[in-house]
């Protein structure tokens, strides 16, 4: 049945166009469509498994050997004095949780969440039939919160992976799971929306929102299309309760297939690096670079010796597409470079100075960590004093002092509070690059630009801060 098809008959329903207690037919409808996804969840829910977790735990507490001495019947003689602090004392115990999985293989592999298996000293697994399994970890990725472990096990039953992509809003998803240990609970519901990133739940996210009732214990199960087919791994709620709330985000299996892949092969994912510090355009930015519309992401520096740096991206480049898909904002070109194997290429679609550019890049293995920006303090006048920056010529002292060398741009001394600087995020120690696509490296070069520039009361500056910089568009009143 499709979702069409129900909304048909509630129409008639509602319309008065038929009497529930005479129309057979239409009754029957209803029937094929109750039985359809009693189907579906009949053929997915032997595959669906209960993870139930075992981990130590040290706390600092347990029974102090002086509170004897602590009871308000000695204080009645002694004063409260005599009273002897607190000793705290390390004390390990066993916490207990518990989640969901599915089955991907007849020998035992399983796929739930990172946070339900990370940590665990025993993993058991148990079946709708009720065998249960000590379980191990074959990988983790905390990043996209992807776990595969297995079991040993022969001729087990398997869910079927289907196609994320192609799944559309609205349509009808069941989810399948064991919330609060209620073990095979199935939920339906319909497709809210796709792409919810920015959530802060993990480092990559690309989330399916579902209003499938999800709930503590469902995390790792299966989020299923009408075709049995997950489609998902139900991840996380949006809450003020701590329960349901109609707003649940399962990791689009897609993803969770590239993952899966490199978990099986050496239990960790290498991801794709780019070499770039991007960030999105607002409608500011997008008339600064002569932009028809805000979608794309802009480059605002590129790394000397990283793939992209090799590959001739420049600092103000604009993406717009790679291999010719269209790319939005920072979190789909971060995903799609990210999850793209090192050594292979891509064509970067970028648009530099109001002309379009398709330029091949080789995408480098991601470095194990980055380096964190740095930070200062500072005071100083500034020609950009309307905006509400203080600024400092960067002496060879301050160079120093902030990781800069001489001659490298002008020092954000000081932001004024509620100001247009303060209100993008500028701080003291930052260092100003550029004004108005003008290089600057002293006051004088700042004066320079800020006069040839047709706009008095809007300014674009190019910012580092550390090894990292970005554009940001100023405007005072």
């Amino acid at each position: 049945m499709t979702l069409s098809m129900v909304i048909a008959v509630m129409l008639l329903v509602m319309s008065g166009g038929w009497s529930l207690a005479g129309d057979d037919e239409n009754i029957a409808l209803l029937d094929k469509t109750g039985k359809a996804f009693a189907a579906v969840v009949k053929k997915a829910q032997p595959a669906v498994v209960y993870i139930g977790v075992e981990k130590s735990v040290k706390a600092m507490n347990g029974p102090n050997p002086f509170d004897f001495f602590n009871d308000p019947f000695f204080e009645r003689f002694f004063g409260p004095q005599f009273r002897h602090p607190p000793v705290p004392r390390q004390r390990q115990y066993k916490q207990r949780g518990a989640g969901s999985g599915f089955i991907i293989s007849k020998d035992g592999y399983i796929l739930t969440n990172n946070h339900v298996v990370e940590g665990a000293d025993k993993i058991t697994v148990r079946l709708s039939d009720e065998r249960e399994f000590k379980a191990k970890v074959i990988g983790t990725d905390p990043q996209s919160d992807v776990a595969l472990i297995k079991i040993d096990g022969r001729n087990l039953p398997v869910l079927p992976l289907g196609d994320s992509d192609r799944i559309q809003v609205g349509e009808w998803v069941i989810a399948i799971g064991n919330p609060f240990e209620l073990y095979q609970t199935v939920t339906v519901g319909v497709v809210s929306a796709k792409g919810r990133n920015r959530m802060g739940i993990s480092e990559y996210e690309n989330y399916i929102q579902t209003d499938a009732a999800i709930n503590p214990g469902n995390s790792g199960g299966p989020l299923l299309n009408i075709h049995g087919q997950a489609i998902g791994i139900n991840s996380a709620i949006f809450s003020r309760s701590g329960g349901y709330m109609g707003i649940g985000f399962a990791i689009p299996i897609n993803m969770v297939k590239k993952i899966e892949q490199q978990l099986l092969k050496s239990g960790k994912v290498t991801r794709g690096w780019l070499g770039v510090v991007i960030q999105d355009l607002n409608e500011d930015l997008a008339k600064s670079f002569d932009l028809k519309t805000k979608k794309g992401v802009l480059i605002s520096q590129v790394s000397q010796d990283s793939p992209a740096g090799k590959a001739g991206l420049k600092d103000g480049d604009v993406v717009v597409a790679i291999d010719g898909k269209p790319v939005e904002n920072v979190a789909e070109l971060r995903n799609t470079i990210a999850m793209t194997a090192p050594g292979t290429e891509l064509v970067l679609k970028v648009i530099r100075n109001g002309k379009t550019y398709s330029i091949p890049v080789t995408i480098g293995e991601q470095p194990a960590d980055f380096a964190s920006m740095a930070k200062g303090m500072g005071h100083g006048k500034t020609p950009l004093t309307r905006f509400g920056l203080g600024l400092q010529n960067l002496t060879p002292e301050l160079a120093d002092q902030f990781g800069y060398a001489k001659g490298q741009g002008v020092l954000i001394a000081s932001v004024e509070p509620d100001s247009p600087a303060a209100e993008v995020g500028l701080q003291p120690g930052q260092l100003i690059e550029e004004v108005n696509k003008m290089r600057v490296h002293n006051m004088g070069d700042i004066r320079k630009a800020i006069k040839r520039s047709r706009l008095k009361n809007q300014v674009l500056l190019r910012v580092r801060s550390g090894e990292f910089s970005r554009y940001v568009v100023l405007r005072a009143e």
